[in-house]
């Protein structure tokens, strides 16, 4: 039979190994739980504040639409205790995917700072050409303009508050990937 301290430590290692288990799968549930809120506040400024979102926004929502169902899977995966590779590669894609959020956040932060030129699409003046035809090039304007911050919180618009976001679900991503990665190792 063991001491209490014994016992102490065992079940102190216990919970520590249950913990160091578990952080994959709560990694990839943050990105998933995280990105649905972030789409869900995106959708919110767009549909009840009436904020039209300009092209660079819409782009930018795509890693938060593609890392819900991979979050999800790599969740499932962790859960299902699935071979731990398979767990890394999944976060270290959620890594990599909100990485790239982070760079086109701060890419359009810094167009609507005027730090730099964006997309001729939504930041120059718009080309009309000729008469003939102008009816039909005016409906395909983009009116919502990138270089133009539609709402600013604390001194930060949308896509200032964007590349935050992804940089800490990069993070989340990072440690979750290398605590599967630690686990591997350690069979």
């Amino acid at each position: 039979m063991l001491a209490p301290s014994q016992n102490q430590s065992a079940a102190s290692a216990a919970a520590h190994q249950t913990w160091r288990d578990d952080l994959p799968l709560a990694a990839a549930l943050i990105l998933a739980i995280v990105s649905a809120l972030t789409i869900a506040g995106a959708w919110f400024f767009e549909l009840v504040i009436k904020l039209k979102p300009c092209p660079m926004c819409l782009e930018e929502r795509w890693p938060y639409y593609i890392a819900i169902p991979l979050g999800l899977a790599v969740a499932l995966a962790a859960w299902r205790k699935a071979p731990r590779a398979v767990v890394v590669l999944g976060l270290v894609a959620l890594a990599a995917l909100m990485a790239w959020n982070v760079y086109m956040g701060v890419f359009h932060s810094g167009v609507e700072w005027k730090w730099w030129a964006g997309p001729t699409e939504c930041t120059g003046t718009p080309e009309f050409g000729g008469p003939g035809g102008l009816l039909n090039r005016l409906q395909n304007v983009n009116i919502t303009r990138c270089d133009e911050a539609a709402w600013r919180f604390l001194g930060l618009s949308l896509a200032g508050y964007n590349a935050i976001i992804a940089l800490a679900l990069a993070l989340v991503a990072a440690i979750g990937a290398k605590a599967a990665w630690t686990r591997q190792a350690a069979e």
